[in-house]
């Protein structure tokens, strides 16, 4: 590649920065991931009850969340919260909701995918319907579930650059300060790029052999 266009000396420059920014990529991915598989699991479960109150209301919040774009939601909930709370934890936060929203939809789809027969095996031998749910229901539902869950933490993880918005430091902010600090900015992004491919691949690979061996 021409000179002109590329620099390797600054590609290498700007790496230091990258890696410090990838570290609170993971990070906010990571401990998203965490809350939107635990809080989409309680939707998912409330989903399914037989009151109205509870349903319904639940129904609007998921669908107004799913319905508004990520982005507005962090810049929303920064601008809505205390001064004293850190910008990683609010963006980590709503990275979890957004996407416990729709993982709520995939372990609907896993727990319906559970045998009929099993409800009934489990009712035959007595089992409390708390005991039903913790050890048939949810282990079946879950183990069906892992790929669309592997799908959604790539998507967060691809997402994780809206953070800039509510001035969270991570790698497209290392990125774009070097830029505008040196006035390249192709190496910078370009790094950027590579990086989320390096993560995102051989994660999608993984996740596409989870698909194959619990199909």
């Amino acid at each position: 590649m021409n000179d002109s266009i590329w620099d390797w000396e600054r590609a290498w420059e700007v790496l230091p920065d990258l890696l410090d920014g990838l570290v609170i990529t993971i990070l906010a991915t990571v401990v998203g991931m965490v809350i939107a598989s635990i809080l989409g699991l309680f939707i998912a479960l409330a989903m399914r009850t037989s009151t109205r109150w509870i349903r319904g209301p639940l129904r609007l919040v998921v669908d107004f969340i799913r319905m508004t774009p990520l982005l507005v939601q962090l810049v929303f909930v920064y601008l809505l919260s205390p001064p004293e709370v850190p910008a990683l934890v609010i963006g980590c936060g709503v990275l979890g909701v957004h996407y416990a929203t729709y993982m709520s939809e995939v372990y609907r789809a896993g727990i319906e995918a559970v045998p009929p027969g099993q409800w009934e095996a489990a009712t035959a031998l007595n089992m409390a319907r708390g005991r039903t749910w913790r050890a048939v229901i949810l282990p079946q539902a879950v183990r069906n579930t892992l790929p669309g869950l592997g799908n959604y933490a790539i998507s967060m993880f691809k997402e994780t650059p809206f953070l800039f918005a509510i001035g969270i430091v991570e790698m497209y902010t290392q990125a774009q300060s070097f830029g505008a600090n040196t006035f390249s900015y192709i190496e910078p992004l370009t790094m950027v790029g590579l990086l989320f491919l390096i993560i995102s691949y051989p994660t999608s690979l993984l996740v596409r052999r989870m698909e194959i061996r619990l199909a």
